[in-house]
């Protein structure tokens, strides 16, 4: 044992003990399932006051939940979600939504939908104000004013004429709220509005029906009704407000709208906050160039020397003939007869196929190209090319990072997504290509630009951007920095960064386990968890608690977390940044998740979990010290019979030590049997201490069938290149024998469960083994020889590379590796299927062509072996409709209750539904 472990400290009591199981707890119900609630849209106040999120059922009404994070202050507020908090907490603003019960009553009629409203709670009171029909909301910065826009009256008396109602005018207004007095300010045909951080201006838009007062318009809110224009003409179109952060510089596009609705190319404004109006750029674009209006996004550097915004290539105007306004029609005109063809030509040598050009049209079609505005010299730089892809917004003034993938689009279609890595010069656009054909996108600029950290063929490399020279920075420290589990036949990823050191002094290089600092300097590199991850088995991961913040300081004291890879549980330690040293903060049987640390205050927010704890939040500080508990989110879990969770290891067919997780029912009588129902992807064993949330969909409830009497079994799964079918059958067969021989499963009753990929693992190993008494296969491949050169509808992508170098592993084509192919495929195997099949596939599946399952069935069904298909009629890959969410979970547990415990058919397992014209 190691010195660390020695060291350990375990907290268990600090954090408080998982609630212990109940007297007279009683099963899951599908209600029950359906009522549980998941926390979202989390959000801290910046003095760390107040933590505010939504409680989410999976079917049902939202409850929008304030909770201080010292003392006992809380409030709930049903139907609301989506929160926001004023800086110093004493604020909250949710989304108000309209009933569930009454947007369902209203789907099917003639009315107009039911449109969310807002409600502001004060904190300090607990006093609330409701507002209807709201759309748009936010705080000032200093948290002294709300506002929000409301639907336009309609106006009636307006002509019933195209000119009554411009294209581009705004169907709503702002009010302005101003919290400590409750008096407010409206302000008709706004669009768009925004507030600066330090709370001393709003911005606005102003589209109006008679175009008068359309404008980009500013109050200071110290004196809010006076209104200042920094632009003002009519049809003009403001877009893209956009704030330099804690600061009084301000930037928007503007454009024209004609009567159809067309905006014309934009112009890029600046207010520097002192000025009583705009300034437009004063350097012209680049040659070619234009501003779209729409789809743009500016970005300030924070010292404001720099503003990042989108160009966009000058097509050339239509220049196509007028048409003939001849009204005669000649009937063998080939050009005028071929003006109503449909026809797609798809090329050898199309860099992308023609369904992929087709996904990526839209998309293309509002891309944008980075520039950079220079506010100094007023000059404008173009950054990104159609073919170089700019790489964010950096920070420091010198470069920022480009990609490419063009080169390599058309093997986009068989071996996956490749690039070339360039360096930009934002100060003349100049490029430098720095690497090539990546495999990887990990890769990062350093705060201050003098280098690029990038990761390629299993080892993290550093470019100098002054000496334009590389060198290895990872080859030589002795350990893997590749993937050490990756098993498909592509090159192997790496584990990522965990920051720059201030200075670009040093990277941190995170490898399986541990964390390394590597100095920039050629200086040597070592371990700042002291060599203690990969002794123990425990990975270590930094915490960025102050994400704003580009570099660590030296010296900075750093929050990891550390999860136990072969016990699957969670501590955090202490490092420093600069020592070879690690200290542990708190050590459980649990797995941990950091929400956020408040922006102003050491607070800090977390989740702790197990299979049988839901993740409710906590509050603490950066040294974990008397964390509280915040919230009970769903107190019903105490009357559930929730099934507990531990690990069971074997070993597969050729010897591999193995890992999975078995849930068993919370009165578990070791000298009966019980029904086990097998459910598995890949690496399963993390979920030991993982909570899973209930809920309605294509994967079966865990607490739903521990508490029917069933055990749940999550096993590992190892895989082969060459060989994936078989390696499932290697993996999971043993693992389910272990359970027979320790006396948990009833060897009569086992079930297989997957989906998706191991949908098509199950309908392998199926052909395999007669130890299941039943199995379920969702949206599967059944034949690689047909899927291989499909199409993936859902991106347009061709399959070909999820064979060749993908999840499917079979490392080569279909003419390269045709037994590899076969040998996978379940459907060539069908004859030596024994066992009932339940089939699922939407038949809008845009990934797995459900034509896969349709092979399946019918080869079970010309060998009249027991199978069913549900095909689930307009749905994707997975059901998402809730009728067709809940109709599966339904028959998912009949099907298992009837093969697995003998419970009576239902009629479409013995007799089936006939077409009835629906």
């Amino acid at each position: 044992m190691t010195r660390l472990a020695h060291a350990l400290v375990v907290l268990a009591c600090a954090f408080g003990l998982a609630l212990a199981p109940q007297a007279q707890q009683r099963p899951m119900t599908w209600a029950d399932v359906m009522q549980f609630r998941d926390v979202e849209h989390v959000t801290i106040a910046e003095t760390g006051s107040f933590v505010a999120f939504t409680a989410e059922p999976d079917r049902g009404d939202p409850e929008g939940i304030v909770r201080a994070t010292s003392g006992e202050r809380h409030y709930s507020i049903p139907f609301a979600s989506h929160p926001i908090l004023t800086r110093a907490g004493d604020y909250a603003a949710f989304r108000l939504n309209p009933p569930l019960a009454e947007v369902e009553a209203n789907k099917d009629t003639d009315e107009d939908p039911l449109k969310p409203g807002l409600v502001l709670l004060a904190t300090s009171t607990g006093d609330t104000l409701q507002v209807p029909r709201v759309g748009q909301f936010a705080f000032s910065g200093d948290g002294a004013w709300l506002a929000y826009r409301i639907p336009q009256p309609e106006d009636t008396t307006a002509a019933d004429s195209a000119s009554a109602t411009p294209p581009h005018t705004a169907t709503t207004d702002l009010v302005l709220h101003q919290l400590a007095t409750g008096d407010t300010l409206h302000i008709a045909y706004v669009s768009a509005f925004a507030f600066d951080d330090l709370g001393n201006h709003i911005s606005y838009s102003v589209a109006a029906p008679d175009s008068l007062r359309d404008g980009l318009y500013l109050r200071e809110l110290a004196t809010p009704q006076q209104e200042v224009a920094l632009d003002q003409r009519p049809h003009g179109t403001y877009s893209h407000l956009t704030w330099r952060e804690d600061a009084s510089d301000f930037a928007f596009l503007v454009a024209e709208t004609d009567t159809t609705g067309e905006r014309s190319p934009a112009s890029l404004w600046v207010w520097d906050g002192r000025e009583a109006d705009a300034t437009t750029d004063t350097s012209p674009l680049p040659n070619g160039w234009i501003i779209p209006s729409e789809h743009n996004r500016l970005e300030w550097t924070d010292d404001g020397d720099r503003l990042f915004f989108g160009l966009r290539p000058d097509e050339l105007a239509d220049t196509d003939d007028a048409d003939d306004d001849s009204s005669a029609v000649d009937l063998y005109d080939l050009d005028a007869i071929l003006d109503d063809r449909t026809v797609d030509v798809w090329h050898w040598d199309d860099p992308l196929i023609q369904p992929h050009q087709k996904r990526e049209w839209q998309s293309e079609q509002r891309r944008t190209h980075q520039a950079v505005l220079h506010r100094r010299s007023g000059e404008i730089v173009a950054l990104g090319t159609e073919e170089i892809r700019t790489i964010g917004a950096p920070e420091n003034p010198h470069i920022t990072l480009g990609a490419s993938p063009d080169p390599y689009f058309k093997e986009r279609t068989w071996a996956g997504r490749f690039h070339d890595l360039y360096v930009i010069d934002l100060n003349d656009g100049s490029r430098t290509r720095i690497a090539e054909r990546l495999a990887s996108s990990a890769r990062s600029l350093s705060p201050e630009g003098r280098y690029v950290a990038y990761y390629d063929a299993g080892d993290w490399h550093l470019y100098d951007v002054r000496s334009q020279s590389t060198r290895n920075l990872t080859a030589d420290l002795g350990v893997p920095f590749a993937n050490e589990d990756h098993d498909y036949p592509n090159a192997a990823p790496g584990y990522g960064l965990g920051g720059w050191i201030e200075g670009d002094a040093a990277l941190l290089i995170y490898d399986k386990y541990d964390v390394w600092q590597v100095p920039t300097d050629r200086g040597t590199p070592f371990r700042l968890t002291g060599g203690a991850g990969r002794d123990e088995k425990r990975i270590y991961r930094v915490i960025d608690l102050d994400p704003d913040e580009e570099a660590i300081p030296d010296g900075a004291s750093l929050l990891l977390l550390g999860y136990h890879d072969l016990e699957k549980s969670d501590g955090f330690y202490r490092a420093t940044v600069g020592r070879d040293e690690l200290a542990p903060l708190a050590v459980e049987d649990k797995r941990f998740r950091v929400i956020g640390k408040a922006e102003d205050a050491d607070v800090v927010i977390l989740s702790r979990e197990d299979y049988d704890e839901f993740p409710d939040l906590w509050a603490t500080t950066s040294d974990l010290a008397s964390p509280t508990k915040l919230t009970d989110v769903n107190p019903q879990m105490r009357e559930i019979a929730w099934g507990t969770s531990e690990l069971v290891e074997w070993s597969s067919l050729d010897g591999t030590p193995m890992q999975g997780v078995v849930i068993k029912p919370n009165d578990y009588d070791p000298s009966r049997r019980y029904p086990v129902l097998v459910y598995f992807y890949r690496f399963f064993s993390q979920r030991l201490h993982e909570f899973t949330q209930p809920a309605i969909n294509h994967r079966p409830v865990f607490p739903l069938y521990a508490s029917d009497d069933y055990v749940i079994f999550l096993p590992d799964v190892r895989f082969e290149v060459g060989r994936p079918g078989f390696s499932a059958t290697k993996s999971v067969v043993p693992g389910v024998q272990r359970l027979i021989d320790l006396g948990i499963a009833d060897p009569d009753a086992v079930g297989l469960h997957g989906h998706s990929w191991s949908g098509y693992q199950t309908a392998f190993i199926v052909t395999q083994t007669d130890l299941f008494a039943s199995a379920i296969t969702g949206a599967p491949v059944s034949n690689m020889t047909s899927a291989y050169s499909g199409i993936r509808h859902g991106s347009g992508l061709a399959r070909q590379f999820q064979y060749e170098q993908g999840q499917s592993r079979i490392s080569g084509s279909l003419w390269e590796a045709r037994d590899e192919y076969i040998d996978n495929s379940p459907v060539f195997f069908a004859d030596r299927v024994r066992t009932p099949l339940l089939i699922l596939h939407g038949d809008a599946d845009g990934a797995v062509p459900w034509e896969q399952s349709v092979e399946l069935y019918l080869a079970l069904r010309r060998l009249e072996r027991p199978a069913w298909l549900l095909q689930y009629r307009g749905e994707d890959h997975h059901p998402q409709t809730y009728p067709n969410k809940l109709d599966w979970a339904l028959r998912m547990k009949a099907f298992f209750d009837h093969t697995l415990k003998g419970n009576p058919a239902p009629a479409w397992i013995t007799e089936g539904i006939p077409y009835a014209g629906e």
